[in-house]
């Protein structure tokens, strides 16, 4: 099981939203890892996390249930961001604030906004090695073919999964090996795995 250590944790039950704050993130350089429940995060084994971007209202312990567990295992040098689309009044981020967050965070996020504060909370050693520009300029639809074929899919399975034509996911591939600057799928396959594309995923995280 994936440890935790120097990684940006996103936990959220809405996953078009955890994905897509995934992918701002992993473009701006941060490792990170999805979950979708307080209990999930909790359950992982605990190296330390570089910062927490956790939802409010999540199935099970609520987002200030869990900020208070992970304060309380890390203290309060570990950051983390609650985010919220229903509590959003003055006396919410108070609260927030005063259970030892250390942002909070109004949906719809602002991507800009969103990095500006990650990196806010986090020092420049922090970030992850620079992926290479090809991998930065990958669409969240081309990571996702290319972690199919990470794991061994064919073009119709990848196909099937994505609910989309086998000739867009040719299309997607012919992007990627343009973008990587390879040749073959197993080249690309290859970058997946040497930049941290092709890690396995839990529970659509």
């Amino acid at each position: 099981m994936e440890d935790l250590s120097g990684k940006v944790l996103v936990v959220d039950d809405d996953e078009n939203l955890r994905e897509l704050v995934r992918t701002l993130l992993e473009r701006a350089g941060y490792e990170t890892l999805g979950f979708e429940s307080g209990e999930e995060i909790l359950a992982f084994p605990m190296g330390r996390p570089a910062l927490v971007i956790l939802d409010v209202r999540l199935p099970g312990l609520s987002g200030y249930e869990v900020c208070r567990e992970l304060k309380d295992m890390f203290g309060s040098g570990l950051p983390v961001i609650l985010v919220s689309a229903v509590r959003v009044e003055a006396f919410d981020r108070a609260a927030g604030l005063l259970i030892g967050a250390d942002d909070y965070m109004v949906k719809p996020l602002d991507p800009d906004e969103l990095i500006a504060r990650v990196r806010k909370h986090l020092p420049p050693h922090t970030r992850a090695i620079e992926k290479p520009p090809g991998v930065r300029l990958l669409t969240p639809r081309e990571i996702e073919v290319l972690q199919l074929l990470s794991e061994g899919m064919d073009q119709r399975e990848i196909a099937e999964r994505l609910v989309i034509s086998p000739k867009t996911v040719a299309t997607h591939i012919q992007h990627i090996l343009v973008k990587l600057g390879v040749h073959s799928r197993a080249q690309a396959v290859a970058a997946a795995h040497r930049h941290g594309l092709s890690e396995p995923r839990r529970n659509g995280s």
